[in-house]
């Protein structure tokens, strides 16, 4: 009689659970996940189910990690590190000074120490460009160097059923040969909409949260912001839809000129933008609701970045922070990614027949 091992992963830098969440869909066990923000443990182990670490990874050991895994796991090992070090805003910063940057170095002596079967990866596409500074590269090396097979390839949101046209990088690598994420699963003429996404959610006002769902919360505008949004058309931009008496002076100069999509509305018939840690502001980008007068709320951010209807953030609104918690939307993996990821690491799994024993 066959019996099948269990594919087990610990998530690094597993935030409010995104990709955990996805694992588990695609039917994998997670052991645990592990973040510095303790923040992200009430909404991790309600939604997870699994238990969270409140650790920075440079402080753990692959000791530690292995003794989690039970003896017959496949083990996997993912770590999506923050990418705020490696985004396009902080491109010319010093990056050597930045901790978060050694990150990605810290998961390659984990990967050493726990030896997984399978390693992945997700984080923004601009760390193919660091070519001064080769954390990416060096990790692929490292990798190779083990033995791995690695995959690696910019993936668009839509193209897999996320509402939102984000583009992630993603790395896959496997010891037992080689992989490579399953196919896209949507379209063009098939991508979610943000109508399709959100347009069943109860109407609110700038400031308001549902008395159904407190997590449906818009952030409260200014007198002044309130006339801008009004002006402002689906897909338009404040340099054709505003009255000059409501444009900021630093748009006109011409700098500001190329942010058009600031202020600016969500199309109802097409995905939405990426979600930003500051998505629920209408000053950070193209981030006002197609029809109502607001920015998206906490809820609609997290729907647009693939959330279920019911995910739990906090447990009751007197613990609602409203920034923290947009911080973790904008932060966190789309868990229909985590779920591809997870589906595309199953089947690799089982092509390689692997895990299977005679009893």
């Amino acid at each position: 009689m066959a019996s099948k091992k269990k594919i087990s992963a610990i998530d690094l830098f597993c935030g409010i659970g995104g990709l955990s969440y996805g694992f588990k869909k695609a039917g994998i066990d997670i052991k645990i996940g592990i973040d510095i923000d303790k923040s992200c443990q009430y909404a991790f182990e309600t939604n997870c189910k699994s238990k969270f670490i409140n650790r920075d990874i440079s402080e753990v050991e692959g000791g530690e990690l292995n003794s989690l895994y039970d003896k017959n796991d496949i083990k996997v090992l993912v770590g999506c590190a923050p990418c705020q070090p490696f985004s396009s805003y902080t491109y010319k910063s010093d990056k050597q000074k930045d901790h978060r940057w050694q990150l990605l170095y810290e998961f390659t002596r984990l990967i050493k120490e726990v030896r997984p079967v399978i390693v992945s990866m997700e984080n923004v596409p601009t760390l193919l460009n660091f070519k001064e500074a080769p954390v990416f590269y060096d990790f692929v090396d490292s990798l190779e160097k083990k033995g791995y097979f690695v995959w690696h390839r910019i993936v668009y949101g839509p193209d897999y059923g996320i509402p939102q046209k984000r583009k992630r990088l993603v790395l896959l690598a496997s010891n037992l040969g080689d992989i490579e994420l399953l196919p896209p699963t949507h379209t063009p003429d098939k991508y979610m909409t943000v109508r399709e996404a959100i347009g069943h959610l109860e109407k609110i006002n700038s400031g308001e949260y549902s008395k159904k769902d407190f997590i449906h919360k818009a952030s409260k505008l200014s007198d002044i912001n309130l006339r801008r949004i009004r002006q402002s058309k689906p897909g338009g931009s404040w340099k054709k839809d505003w009255d000059d008496e409501l444009k900021l002076s630093c748009h006109t100069s011409d700098k500001g000129k190329t942010y058009v999509s600031v202020y600016g509305r969500m199309k109802w018939d097409e995905p939405s933008p990426t979600m930003t840690t500051f998505c629920t502001g209408i000053g950070n980008g193209r981030f006002g609701h197609p029809e109502q007068d607001r920015a998206i709320s906490l809820r609609e951010a997290a729907i647009l970045q693939s959330f279920p209807n019911d995910y739990k953030f906090v447990d009751e609104v007197e613990n609602l922070k409203f920034g923290n918690i947009s911080k973790h939307i904008g932060n966190a993996v789309p868990p229909k990614l985590g779920e591809i990821i997870g589906k595309t690491i199953v089947k690799h799994i089982k092509e390689y027949n692997y895990g299977k024993k005679k009893e």
